[in-house]
């Protein structure tokens, strides 16, 4: 694997891996009791964005690992995939 095509592969798996890591902790305003003036309830109190990046890249980190393992290990290839279809029957 190029180092091109392995950070295209992990930037990839960072940008999935924020949409998954931006909900964790948020509470609402609603929630949380302390509304702004002129802002929507559901809007978060304290977002700490710095936290949530840091968590994504270890989140990312782990699941490129895998990947990298898999990948390099050739733990699943195209033909075994194959395989497990018939298409002889076709």
């Amino acid at each position: 694997m190029t180092l091109t095509t392995a950070l295209a592969a992990f930037f990839l798996i960072w940008w999935v891996s924020l949409f998954a890591v931006l909900p964790w902790g948020v509470r609402s305003q609603h929630e949380g009791g302390e509304m702004a003036p002129g802002t929507d309830p559901g809007a978060p109190t304290n977002f700490r964005l710095g936290r949530k990046l840091m968590w994504t890249t270890a989140v990312a980190l782990v699941i490129y690992a895998g990947c990298y393992v898999i990948y390099s290990q050739h733990l699943v290839t195209l033909s075994g995939l194959m395989g497990r279809f018939d298409y002889a029957k076709y």
